[in-house]
């Protein structure tokens, strides 16, 4: 009995002694992301832990996996249902998928001419909207981060809707853009975004289609020998956190985080136009890469080739949302 006595005793100590230590350990956030950390979203990333251990004075500790360390694009979304990870920044294409078919809208060729455009849906009820979608599959959505307009790139001119014909290009998994390429006759290929540079540089696919940042960080322009100019589409993300583990944090703590990730995103969001204009002048004078610039003619003519595609997105994310998104644009014109 005394022995039972003296073990409980020293059992009791234990927990106490480990009761305030723990207490004082700092909550984790993994946020995994797939690009390099000199990019817009990385960089997003790394001020947003900074953020938000300042604001939470250390009580919030953010570890950032960027380059795909942790999980590679098909991977992560379901480590961050499981909780494996806490937070996420996937491009708005991925969602398709997970069974949230409406963000492929962004997808949607020459949808959103311009950042105005862009930051009225975002900033807006539409934005909010789309960001409550998530909630049914364990996500909360807290913000849109941009990376910028995307250019096409191959090792063949691509000028006309002609020149597309044929050509294998890597594609994020989106079911838009995948009929955006076959508008073109082109033979689109969904693919890692960890493995485009190898998947180009030996030939298993032809060409692809990112912002600048993307492209010169990535180094695919060594790999291609020409980039053309034409901002077709928009690759922008969600930055996502795994609801219950968000629901579950005390409210000053997420209090604290909500501000971080406001001042990360208007942190992020004015870096993307910088890096990218700096991404295309370090291309230029590496002279590895011949950009093509479109006339005003050639720009229409690639537009009308993929307008089918706003037909083939209708029946599967509704004309509806199509429309809505249309009529921002033109309101944000006006």
């Amino acid at each position: 009995m005394r022995s039972f006595a003296i073990a409980a005793s020293i059992a009791a100590l234990a927990l106490g002694l480990a009761g305030p230590a723990s207490a004082q350990s700092p909550i984790i956030i993994k946020f995994s992301h797939v690009v390099a950390t000199d990019t817009p979203k990385g960089k997003g990333a790394e001020k947003f832990k900074e953020l938000a251990e300042k604001y939470t004075a250390g009580k919030v500790k953010v570890e950032v996996y960027p380059n795909s360390t942790l999980y590679k694009d098909k991977e992560e979304l379901e480590a961050l249902q499981l909780g494996s990870v806490q937070m996420l920044a996937p491009s708005n294409s991925k969602f398709g998928p997970l069974g949230i078919r409406e963000f492929e809208v962004f997808d949607l060729p020459y949808i959103l001419p311009d950042i105005k455009t862009l930051r009225k849906v975002t900033e807006g009820p539409l934005g909010t909207k789309l960001l409550k979608l998530l909630d049914a599959k364990g996500i909360t959505g807290l913000a849109y981060w941009d990376n910028g307009f995307k250019q096409m790139s191959a090792n063949k001119k691509l000028i006309t809707p002609a020149d597309y014909q044929g050509v294998k290009f890597r594609i994020q998994s989106s079911r838009v853009i995948q009929a955006q390429f076959k508008a073109l006759g082109s033979l689109p290929q969904v693919m890692a975004f960890s493995e485009v540079y190898q998947a180009l540089q030996t030939g298993v696919v032809d060409g692809q289609e990112n912002t600048w940042s993307n492209i010169y960080t990535q180094k695919m322009h060594e790999v291609q020998k020409y980039i053309t100019e034409t901002n077709h589409g928009y690759i922008g993300y969600v930055v996502i956190v795994n609801k219950k583990f968000w629901d579950d944090l005390p409210a000053d703590i997420r209090d604290q985080l909500t501000k971080a990730m406001k001042e990360a995103t208007e942190f992020g969001n004015t870096q993307s136009q910088k890096e990218n204009d700096d991404a295309l002048a370090e291309i230029k004078k590496s002279g590895k890469s011949e950009i093509i610039k479109l006339t005003a003619e050639q720009n229409e003519v690639m537009r009308k080739a993929m307008e089918p595609v706003y037909k083939d997105a209708a029946s599967r994310i509704g004309q509806p949302l199509i429309d809505e998104f249309l009529k921002e644009a033109k309101s944000a014109t006006n």
